[in-house]
């Protein structure tokens, strides 16, 4: 009888193993920023935004560390390159450590956000890190600085900026409790317009027997290339990573697939097919309830079944001082993700708990 008793235990338990697993694998997140939102400037202003993240039932928080050039915790990598530890916005406090002081409290958990990723500055031509390192920048067919949407960018195919990302993603993993790390539309990512600094050039050059890159950026095979050479860069963040702490999560935000690869060289398929990804969070940005689930159908049917565990919407529910969805826009949405199979998704961004009347989620 025991003989027989012990294999139905051992399969009872590996029954009641799969469940819970299957219902930690509800991913409900939300973006903390440090622009149009307060959440980061004191201590008490984090304990209270992680208690309202509680009390809405997210369990994931991805809270920024990388903006504008500068990190929101002391950092020694970056003082080393331009001689500035952290952003002079929050003195001698270290808010990422607050942050997950206070997150697994609560039982949440933290991701680092790499928000800038391979840009540089915003509205800013005359960046200290450009003065310091000029080779680093990113370059148009026209030789003139990279930049898109006011944003300014480096190459992210010159190794000395990879190497400069790799030092400052390591020195969270390595110093930090964080749950996982995240790059978004900004890494790895690069304008498709790029790859017209001297060693992409020279790198093409040598690849293809001496021949310089085609005149038109979004040639296919072109932009194939450069998006080739930021999909080895995300497998090697993934590695590294691993290699440091490896049950760390990495997961990568880009905008929607195919349009991010033109755009901005994320050609993140790949990453989830070769298995750099743990997940992918695409940005589902849409203000009208068809409008989403147009670009839901699409990002379903672009994915396997295995594929799509890996994957939850990014979900546009409040835009600085203006747009706020409603509750029951946001209901609805969430409501299609689950339709689709898609088992959680990831609010833009944290006000939004602020400003929406009763509880995102109610269990």
């Amino acid at each position: 009888m025991k003989k027989i008793l012990l294999p139905l235990t051992i399969a009872l338990l590996f029954v009641v193993n799969m469940k819970a697993q299957q219902k930690q694998e509800i991913i409900k997140g939300t973006w903390i920023t440090n622009v149009a939102s307060d959440v980061l400037k004191s201590k008490r202003n984090i304990a209270e935004g992680i208690k309202l993240c509680k009390k809405n039932g997210i369990n994931n928080v991805y809270v920024v560390v990388w903006n504008n050039g500068v990190t929101m915790y002391p950092s020694k990598v970056v003082e080393e390159y331009i001689g500035v530890k952290q952003s002079p916005v929050y003195g001698n406090r270290d808010p990422l450590k607050e942050m997950i002081e206070e997150g697994h409290k609560a039982g949440i958990k933290v991701h680092a956000w790499f928000e800038f990723g391979f840009s540089y500055a915003y509205n800013d031509s005359n960046s200290v890190w450009l003065k310091k390192y000029p080779a680093w920048a990113g370059r148009n067919n026209q030789g003139n600085l990279l930049q898109k949407n006011k944003f300014y960018w480096w190459s992210g195919i010159n190794p000395e900026v990879q190497t400069f990302m790799k030092k400052l993603i390591g020195e969270v993993v390595r110093n930090y409790e964080v749950d996982g790390i995240q790059g978004d539309d900004r890494l790895p990512a690069m304008p498709g317009e790029g790859g017209y600094d001297a060693y992409t050039m020279q790198l093409y050059a040598k690849q293809h027997n001496g021949s310089v890159p085609p005149r038109n950026p979004k040639d296919t095979l072109w932009l194939q290339w450069k998006a080739d050479q930021l999909s080895a860069f995300a497998k090697s963040v993934y590695q590294m990573v691993k290699s440091i702490k490896q049950d760390c999560i990495v997961s990568w935000a880009p905008s929607i697939y195919p349009w991010c690869k033109e755009q901005y060289l994320q050609d993140w398929p790949k990453w989830l097919s070769d298995g750099y990804a743990d997940y992918i969070i695409p940005q589902l940005y849409r203000y009208k309830i068809d409008d989403y689930e147009k670009v839901l159908k699409e990002l379903d049917a672009l994915l396997s079944s295995s594929a799509k565990q890996k994957v939850l919407p990014g979900m546009l529910t409040s835009l600085g001082d203006g747009y706020q969805a409603t509750r029951e826009l946001t209901g609805k949405m969430i409501q299609l993700n689950r339709k689709y199979g898609f088992k959680g998704e990831v609010f833009f961004y944290f006000e939004t708990l602020h400003r929406m009347k009763g509880k995102l989620y109610t269990n």
